[in-house]
């Protein structure tokens, strides 16, 4: 069986805030999640995790390794984006210390940059670059892939021709579980470059 499983890990204290690279442990509340993304996977003969280097997703994909008695393997490529200056911040409170950068980024987000943060054709190459990576693995098992938020909305909507409100949906929920239909992003990766769907 042959699947690509993304889980957004659970809650962190910052559950609210902007956290990028901020690197939280997960809530008493998170720990409990996991219970509940344990039994979603359940039906699931996932054999390899893979999970962004960041606690909360560590934290997540260590009991689900421990369940399913599965390889894990820790990349950095699976974070989520970095909003630099506006890390740890809830959204009232970047209008309040940075009113001009907050309003440019209402009206031209996702083409502008947190202060100091990452820019989004680098969170595009790095994403781009790690589904690569994955569905080529995912080509004759079952994978999960623990990561962030925007880093699942990208793939959904980039990859897997999801509307942004619909992945925004899917993945609003910390402990979220997405199945990607792999043949639908290897066709839209061939695409990219120029080869015949289907092929």
């Amino acid at each position: 069986m042959s699947s690509l499983l993304f889980i957004r890990h659970t809650e962190t204290g910052m559950a609210g805030k902007f956290c990028g690279y901020s690197d939280p442990d997960l809530n008493e509340r998170g720990l409990k999640q996991i219970a509940a993304v344990i039994r979603e996977l359940s039906d699931y003969p996932i054999s390899r995790i893979y999970t962004s280097d960041l606690q909360r997703a560590l934290q997540t994909a260590q009991p689900i390794v421990d369940h399913f008695h599965s390889k894990l393997e820790v990349r950095p490529g699976l974070r989520e984006i970095d909003f630099g200056l506006w890390e740890g911040l809830s959204w009232s409170e970047i209008e309040t210390r940075y009113p001009v950068e907050a309003r440019r980024w209402i009206d031209f987000h996702p083409n502008v940059a947190a202060p100091g943060g990452e820019s989004y054709e680098r969170f595009q190459a790095r994403v781009r670059q790690e589904i690569e990576f994955l569905i080529e693995k995912c080509s004759n098992e079952c994978i999960a892939v623990v990561t962030h938020a925007g880093f699942i909305r990208e793939v959904l909507t980039r990859f897997c021709r999801v509307a942004g409100q619909e992945a925004w949906g899917k993945t609003k929920a910390y402990g979220a579980v997405i199945s990607i239909d792999r043949d639908i992003v290897w066709d839209t990766l061939k695409l990219s470059v120029g080869l015949p769907a289907g092929q």
